[in-house]
């Protein structure tokens, strides 16, 4: 092959490249767009942001678009791209806990999304068990799958339980090795969200306030009551005391709702997600089966600061498509 040749092959090469580069960069730019600036973005924008760390598989092939078309326009923007999906999987806003207390009380925390009862009952119970979970936090909990854990020996591992269950997607339970009380549920959200409060086993009086979290997802006309849940769960911390909210939030931590709820606004403290503080924000919870699309994180443990997280892990549940997550929980006492 002459040079000549060779010379008009990297041409048509070169300008192929920086033809690809505009439709490879353009969705990263987009999603980038809605990932900085906290508005109100409509729901396609809500939807894609929660794949927000998936885009820089494109950021970088926009990079190497851009040398290999040799634009110099294109190179800056794709640096620039690439460079916002860098920070947005390593943000610098993650909140951690407070200093650790001089003894803390352990606590093994759970949560799945039963997937309209549709759940293994054995499977998590034989979670529960193996994990030694003293606290279980249930969404799209049933009638029948409440008879299920029951005879699955869920009750025997775990013998006190605050429980609203409901046909569908609306119900919700909280089980405990600990004796619970029910203080009401979240108002105003499409999904019931018990409250509860459980005694801590370290004599001190302290109790941990508990919310089963589960806001509806920001699809179709849902989205300004997502956004209301998130908002109402919010609201329910006061500033006193150990707080957890677990559950099926239908957002990741690069919703700015999300990243609003935990920064305090609507509250009085500023709270943690365990996942985030632990260097685990990227581990998917969802979809395991049944959507073909990259997993993301929509379910959390979210606590007051006054207790650290460790252990935690995403575990896979038959019949549903949500996996659970557990960690134990460190909290102070009084």
């Amino acid at each position: 092959m002459t040079a000549s040749k060779r010379s008009a092959g990297a041409a048509r090469a070169a300008a192929a490249c920086r033809w690809l580069f505009l439709p490879v960069a353009l969705p990263v730019a987009a999603v980038s767009a809605v990932r900085a600036v906290p508005a109100d973005w409509p729901v396609l924008g809500v939807q894609l942001v929660a794949f927000t760390p998936w885009f820089a598989v494109p950021g970088a092939a926009a990079v190497v678009l851009a040398f290999a078309g040799r634009r110099r326009w294109q190179q800056v923007v794709g640096a620039v791209l690439l460079g916002c999906q860098a920070l947005w999987l390593f943000p610098l806003d993650i909140r951690e806990p407070a200093a650790e207390a001089a003894a803390p009380v352990p606590l093994v925390a759970m949560t799945i999304n039963a997937e309209l009862g549709g759940a293994d009952a054995s499977g998590i119970v034989g979670m529960v068990r193996d994990r030694h979970v003293d606290l279980l936090a249930v969404e799209e909990y049933t009638p029948a799958l409440e008879r299920k854990l029951t005879e699955a020996g869920l009750d025997q591992l775990l013998p006190h339980r605050v429980a609203h269950a409901r046909e569908g997607a609306g119900g919700a339970a909280v089980y405990s090795t600990y004796k619970l009380k029910e203080a009401g549920v979240l108002p105003g959200t499409q999904f019931t969200m018990p409250v509860a409060r459980l005694e801590l086993a370290d004599g001190s009086g302290t109790s941990l306030r508990i919310v089963a979290v589960h806001t509806l997802a920001p699809v179709g006309d849902a989205l300004q009551q997502w956004r209301s849940d998130l908002a109402a769960v919010g609201r329910v911390d006061n500033g006193a005391g150990p707080l957890l909210l677990a559950g099926d939030f239908n957002a990741t931590y690069d919703h700015h709702e999300f990243r609003s709820l935990l920064a305090g606004t609507g509250g009085s403290r500023t709270l943690v997600d365990v996942a985030a503080s632990l260097g685990s924000r990227l581990v998917p919870t969802w979809p395991m089966r049944g959507y073909r699309l990259p997993g993301i994180t929509l379910d959390h443990l979210v606590t007051s600061p006054d207790i650290r997280g460790s252990n935690y892990s995403v575990q896979r549940v038959p019949g549903t498509d949500h996996a659970a997550v557990v960690a134990t929980l460190h909290i102070k006492g009084s």
